[in-house]
C-alpha cells in the first residue's frame, strides 16, 4: 500500500510518500538536482513500488523548496537536515524498521556522504563532484564536461576515424568547442574543493558504502578521474567502500539492462 505522509523539519513541513511492506530493513530514496521525489519519468517511483513488493518498505521526499515541500531550496549541499528528519519521519512511520538502507544518485549521492546519520548502509550513484560556477560568465566557461569526459569521448571518436571525418566536415563538431576541450586535456584537472571534501568524507566513513558508477556516463567519469587521484587514497584503502561499475551511458541507469543491475545492487544491500 503507497500513502502519502508529511513530516517537520525546522519550520517547514516536508512532503513524502511511503510504499508499505512488512520489512525489518527499509530503503530511503533520496532525490537528486531538483527533482521530486517521484524522480524523472516516475523512476523513483516505480523503485519504491518494487521494493515494497519485494518485502522492503520505502520512503521518498521532497527537499525543501522542491515539489510539494515548504521552505526555500538551497541545494544538495544543505540536505543534512532534512535527510535526517526524513530518517526520523520514516521511523516512526513504519516502526518495525531496525535497519535502514539509504540510496541516492548525482548530488544526492554527495548529500549522503556529507551527512552524518544513522543510516546502516548506503548506496550511491555517481556523486556529483563538479564545483558550481559562482556567475554567469564562470557557468559559461565551464559549461564544457571535465577532461576525463572529454578524453572519454574523443577516444570514442578516434576510433571510429570515418564518422569523425565526416562530424568535422559536415558541422556536427563545434570546432571553438573542440579546440577548448582539446586545450583542457594538457594537463590533469586538480580535485575540486567539492572532490576534496567527498575524499575525506569516503575516507572517515564507517558504513558500508557501495558507490554504483555508470561507466559511461559524465558525471561518473568526473568522479572516477577524481577516485583515481591522490587525493583520494585514503578513501581508497577504505575497507567498508565498494566500487562497483556498469556498462551504461545512462545517468539514472534508465535502460532495462542497466535498470536491473540497480535493482539487483539494491536488493543485495537491503538483504544482507
Amino acid at each position: 500500500m503507497r500513502r502519502f505522509v508529511s513530516f517537520d523539519c525546522g519550520d517547514d513541513r516536508l512532503a513524502a510518500t511511503l510504499d508499505e511492506a512488512d520489512g525489518k530493513t527499509g530503503l530511503l530514496i533520496v532525490s537528486g538536482g531538483n527533482e521530486i521525489r517521484a524522480g524523472g519519468h516516475a523512476n523513483q517511483s516505480r523503485l519504491a513500488a518494487w521494493a515494497a513488493a519485494q518485502g522492503y518498505p520505502a520512503f521518498r521526499y521532497d527537499r525543501p523548496g522542491i515539489g510539494d515541500s515548504e521552505g526555500d531550496n538551497r541545494g544538495f549541499l544543505h540536505g543534512g537536515e532534512p535527510l535526517r528528519a526524513a530518517l526520523a519521519a520514516f521511523r516512526r512511520e513504519a516502526p518495525q524498521l531496525s535497519r535502514i538502507v539509504a540510496f541516492g544518485n548525482c548530488d544526492a549521492a554527495t548529500t549522503l556522504l556529507f551527512t552524518q546519520a544513522d543510516i546502516d548502509r548506503l548506496v550511491i550513484a555517481n556523486p556529483w563532484l563538479i564545483e558550481a560556477a559562482d556567475d554567469a560568465e564562470e557557468e559559461e566557461a565551464d559549461a564544457l564536461p571535465s577532461s576525463a569526459a572529454i578524453r572519454a569521448r574523443y577516444i570514442a571518436r578516434l576510433k571510429n576515424p570515418g564518422r569523425l571525418a565526416r562530424d568535422l566536415f559536415g558541422g556536427a563538431i563545434d570546432l571553438k568547442k573542440f579546440a577548448r576541450g582539446l586545450s583542457r586535456l594538457r594537463a590533469p584537472e586538480p580535485p575540486s574543493a567539492l572532490a576534496n571534501r567527498a575524499a575525506a568524507a569516503i575516507a572517515e566513513r564507517t558504513t558500508p558504502t557501495d558507490i554504483l558508477i555508470a561507466k559511461g556516463d559524465t558525471t561518473a567519469l568526473a568522479f572516477q578521474a577524481a577516485w583515481k587521484s591522490a587525493a583520494f587514497v585514503k578513501a581508497r584503502a577504505n575497507p567498508r567502500i565498494l566500487l562497483i561499475e556498469h556498462g551504461t551511458s545512462s545517468h539514472s541507469f534508465s535502460d532495462d539492462a542497466a535498470q536491473s543491475w540497480l535493482r539487483e545492487q539494491l536488493l543485495a544491500a537491503l538483504a544482507e
